[in-house]
């Protein structure tokens, strides 16, 4: 077969993308998985008795609204490695400010307590389940974010697959938020942190594989 009929044959089949697709499969991945993940947390840890005074501090807030950023970040990074040709660019610094901002409390924090004290604001109670109960949390939004991915079009597939996992693991912290009796800003910063880790390690190795066209 002749190249020149070849590719008349293959462009005639062609047909536009919708537009918005790829909001809207993110958005879905993200309306299907978000509920999975709370009623997963909520049978995990039950409720917390102690919730309505606790948004009084504002600590709570602040891991909270850390999770809620990484994961919004990695909505905008995702959205864009999946579409070819559109570059990351800002959306860089969506993830930097956040971790940037909680690494500045947490060494402000460090410094202002007593020596002794130091430990206890970087180990807490529950450092050894903290950050694999956020990547538990976070593993139904994973895998929708990694079927919404499959169906569009990412030609970097292990970067794609970690921004799937950041997207991930930002919502699973700001899920486990509302469960961990943990505040102190040394403590978000080195377990949330590790926690989110964990499904973009996990989305990188998996994207490369699974999102290869």
């Amino acid at each position: 077969m002749k190249t020149d009929r070849l590719v008349s044959m293959l462009a005639a089949q062609l047909e536009p993308v919708p537009r918005h697709r790829t909001s809207q499969r993110l958005w879905l991945a993200l309306a299907v998985g978000l509920p999975f993940a709370v009623a997963w947390a909520w049978m995990a840890f039950g409720p917390r008795r102690d919730l309505i005074q606790a948004m009084f501090w504002p600590m709570f807030w602040v891991r909270l609204l850390f999770g809620v950023s990484i994961g919004a970040a990695g909505f905008v990074i995702v959205h864009r490695l999946a579409r070819p040709g559109v570059r990351v660019r800002r959306a860089w610094v969506g993830l930097a400010a956040p971790l940037l901002l909680i690494w500045v409390l947490a060494l402000v924090a460090l410094w202002a307590a007593p020596a002794g004290e130091r430990a206890e604001l970087v180990w807490g109670q529950t450092w050894r389940s903290c950050g694999a109960s956020i990547a538990m949390i976070s593993l139904p939004v994973f895998l929708t974010a990694l079927w919404a991915l499959k169906g569009l079009a990412p030609t970097r597939p292990a970067l794609a697959g970690a921004a799937a996992g950041l997207l991930a693991g930002g919502t699973g912290a700001a899920v486990y938020a509302f469960h961990c009796q943990e505040l102190a800003a040394p403590f978000i910063a080195m377990w949330y942190v590790a926690g989110i880790a964990l499904p973009v390690v996990a989305g990188a190795v998996v994207g490369a594989r699974l999102l290869r066209w």
